[in-house]
């Protein structure tokens, strides 16, 4: 696997996630493909091979919840990391049902985000294309 053909997939959000999550990214030419509506969604899923998914579960622009379901409804076993402002019991549930690999709380360390993403694709793809 080379970075050139790994693609993560992100729901827009309101503020500067998607501006955030391309610091990590840029160094390893991984393309990051942002989403705006449930549709655009699962049109990118259906084109390209996605191999991780992070979702900002509060993002106004596009429900987390209906991201996760689109992507559940397709492609259920692929890798997602959840985000989200109060990660309680009943969201942590939710998210285990789903099969979320990860749930994070926002604000989002970028640091820890780069660890859970190393940890994925070790474990997932056997790569170290995230390893610090």
């Amino acid at each position: 696997m080379t970075a050139d053909s790994i693609k993560v997939l992100i729901n827009n959000s309101d503020w500067a996630w998607p501006d955030a999550v391309r610091q990590i990214f840029r160094s390893r030419s991984v393309e990051l493909l942002v989403v705006k509506q449930t549709d655009e969604a699962l049109n990118v899923l259906q084109q390209r091979r996605i191999h991780t998914a992070i979702v900002d579960m509060d993002s106004k622009i596009l429900n987390g919840l209906s991201m996760i379901k689109v992507i559940r409804g397709c492609y259920p076993m692929l890798p997602c990391i959840l985000l989200a402002e109060d990660a309680e019991e009943k969201l942590l549930s939710t998210a285990l049902e789903l099969d979320m690999f990860s749930v994070m709380n926002k604000p989002v360390d970028i640091g820890l985000l780069q660890n859970q993403l190393h940890r994925l694709f070790v474990k997932r793809y056997n790569s170290n294309l995230f390893n610090s």
